[in-house]
């Protein structure tokens, strides 16, 4: 598909009401079968510390389209009726007003997805007490208002996967909140559901992500409901169970008491480090050029997550 030369680092497709957010341009279109939908393209741009890098990473939206789908597919065969997600198509050709050179450039990394009115909150699981969990943890015994037991390690697996709500913010970072202030945000019945809903889905990927040697520390989802009228069952939205939104960590490797090797962006951050401790970068936009190093780097550790996975290779 794509080399290390050809990162696709924006689009400007002939579609209305384009957005473009820290990795994904998106746009309001037609499905061929005239449905209203939104087309999502997972681009190969690449963030770290809420700044989007000079360059990208060739292929990193095709191969997180390709686990999102895998995931969805899964969710799809378990839940049945009782969870939808968006996913309409990952063909690009199934989207009116595109011309066989976009249909190209698009392949293997778009989501045609239903429409729906975001849930303006990120529903986060949490299995083991990392990130900023871990943090709060040491100054609370507690993670958005759940009480956790006394002596816990770094990374340590929790007595069982708690529900940790965010705000979702359209710039700056996300902020931790409590299922209460939740609850106040967009009703409890909603907060409820969605609690369940992630639950159980975080179960079902931890499960089988075990199965093939990959801890799943923690993950984020994302909800929306209906548009057309009140009232609804809430839809799966946005990616699914990727590096970019979830913790995996080799399981044969994992130690509890510290930071764990991950299948995400750890080159890019570690190298993106260095550059604050030297003081060549400050966290303020623009971001730095990562160098190819660091790219082909964060790319194979993607690639793996998708073949750990899935069982299958992915060819870039």
């Amino acid at each position: 598909m794509q080399t290390m030369n050809d990162a696709v680092l924006e689009t400007h497709l002939p579609l209305q009401g384009r957005r473009q957010g820290k990795v994904r341009d998106i746009y309001q279109c037609l499905t061929t079968h005239g449905e209203p939908a939104l087309l999502i393209v997972a681009t190969d741009r690449v963030s770290a510390f809420d700044v989007v890098m000079a360059n990208g990473i060739p292929g990193k939206g095709v191969v997180l389209t390709q686990i999102s789908t895998f995931w969805f597919d899964m969710i799809a065969q378990h839940f049945g009726d009782k969870l939808q997600h968006h996913l309409i198509s990952t063909d690009p050709a199934d989207v009116t007003g595109l011309n066989a050179e976009q249909i190209e450039q698009l392949r293997g990394r778009v989501m045609v997805g239903r429409r729906a009115k975001v849930v303006p909150i990120e529903c986060v699981v949490r299995g083991y007490l990392a990130g900023s969990g871990w943090v709060e943890y040491q100054k609370s015994q507690s993670v958005c208002g759940v009480s956790l037991p006394p002596g816990l390690k770094q990374c340590e697996k929790l007595p069982e996967p708690i529900f940790t709500p965010s705000t979702k913010e359209d710039e700056g970072h996300d902020e931790n909140i409590s299922f209460d202030k939740a609850c106040e945000l967009v009703g409890e019945p909603l907060m409820q559901k969605l609690k369940s809903l992630s639950l159980a889905i975080y179960n079902l990927a931890h499960d089988y992500a075990q199965q093939r040697g990959i801890i799943l520390a923690d993950t984020k989802f994302e909800f929306g409901l209906p548009i057309d009228g009140e009232g609804g069952e809430p839809i799966l939205i946005d990616e699914a169970l990727t590096p970019d939104s979830s913790r995996f960590w080799p399981a044969d490797q994992y130690e509890p008491g510290h930071d764990q090797p991950s299948f995400d962006k750890q080159y890019v951050r570690n190298y993106l480090q260095d550059l604050v401790d030297d003081g060549r970068w400050d966290k303020i936009p623009p971001g730095p050029e990562l160098p190819d190093k660091v790219v082909s780097g964060t790319l194979k550790k993607y690639l793996q997550a998708y073949s750990e996975l899935t069982g299958e290779e992915l060819t870039m």
